[in-house]
């Protein structure tokens, strides 16, 4: 079985079955047992690593792994049973309203305590804590858009074309340049962080791997599509205010011109997003199919609880001047050792 010598450094592991799932990939061991996957906990960072290497062999997989692991039977049975804790858990412990209008009604409402990270970043946070949200946010936006493109194929009509469209802005209407994807990393530079893509895999909390791997387990499953759709709009809906307050953060923090621009960018474009996403994705998919309505409402809401469970994991480290990230590990990652420190950002690792 022929390695890729290209992508991703692969992480260490952060646990039994994580470990397993590594030494599988790189043909040094066997799977996890499955009374090892069974005890593993939902939202910890053992199973949300190893969810996130299976996930990840569908986009760039991981430099040393075999490209054909992406299909590989047994690494498929591991990431069903890892998929179902995963599920489970999110099923049970998120609280869901009880329609798709009263979901997105609850969206626009802006909270009153100003408590949220783009909040404390806005009018507190300063240049180490907005480094270290980029290092958080990387493992997403250097791959923006493309966890949801896996249901472009399972929608028909206005809901189809509408979800390209908007897809279409996000991959920035054909110019290379302008692709948010792109626009990160350019902001990361700014920032002075390294913009190889999984490079800071091995720091990111378990609360960023869970917001991510939420996607990639929508995305990846037919039968998820409509809390796809519902995933996709809580973050289109909820990105413009949001980014409007990081466009302050990163203005008060001098970031530079391109990581303000991020947000700026977002500001305008998920504006418009915000009523296609609605109007189009949304309600052409139940015009077509209106069964779907309660995994519309899943997807809308279950967004929003992995997104407090990060936001409470920022926050509690921040404000008792801690770090949010993971300590690096000793060996060298990818372009260099661990998050480059400026400073002032003593507490950045």
């Amino acid at each position: 079985m022929a390695h890729d010598p290209q992508g991703p450094r692969l992480p260490a592991a952060r646990g039994p079955v994580s470990a397993a799932v590594r030494a599988y990939l790189t043909d040094t061991g066997p799977l996890p047992a499955a009374e090892t996957v069974a005890a593993a906990s939902p939202y910890g960072d053992d199973l949300q690593l190893a969810l996130y290497l299976c996930y990840e062999l569908h986009y760039r997989g991981f430099a040393g792994v075999a490209p054909d692991r992406e299909w590989d039977p047994e690494l498929l049975r591991v990431r069903a049973a890892l998929e179902h804790l995963f599920l489970t858990a999110l099923r049970e412990d998120t609280p869901v309203h009880a329609g798709v209008d009263e979901a997105l009604a609850d969206l626009l409402v802006e909270p009153v305590d100003g408590a949220g990270v783009s909040h404390f970043l806005a009018g507190e946070g300063e240049r180490w804590q907005v480094r270290e949200y980029a290092v958080q946010r990387s493992l997403y936006h250097l791959k923006e858009a493309d966890p949801h493109a896996w249901v472009l194929p399972r929608l028909s009509g206005r809901a189809k074309a509408a979800m390209a469209a908007v897809e279409f802005d996000e991959w920035g209407g054909g110019r290379a340049d302008r692709v948010h994807a792109r626009l990160f990393a350019d902001l990361m530079t700014d920032l002075g962080l390294d913009t190889t893509y999984g490079r800071y895999l091995d720091v990111a909390c378990a609360e960023t791997l869970a917001t991510v791997n939420l996607m990639s387990l929508l995305g990846l499953h037919r039968s998820l599509r409509g809390a796809l759709v519902g995933h996709f709009a809580a973050v289109e809906i909820t990105s413009s205010p949001g980014s409007r307050r990081l466009a302050e953060a990163m203005r008060r923090t001098d970031a530079g011109p391109a990581a303000v621009h991020f947000y700026d960018e977002h500001v305008e474009a998920d504006a418009v997003h915000e009523q296609v996403v609605r109007h189009e994705v949304i309600g052409g998919l139940l015009a077509d199919e209106p069964h779907l309505a309660a995994d519309v409402v899943f997807g809308l809401d279950v967004t929003g609880f992995l997104e407090d469970r990060l936001a409470d994991r920022l926050l509690a480290a921040w404000r008792a001047g801690e770090s949010s990230l993971r300590p690096a590990p000793d060996e060298p990652m990818g372009g260099g050792n661990a998050l480059r420190p400026e400073p002032e950002a003593a507490h950045v690792r």
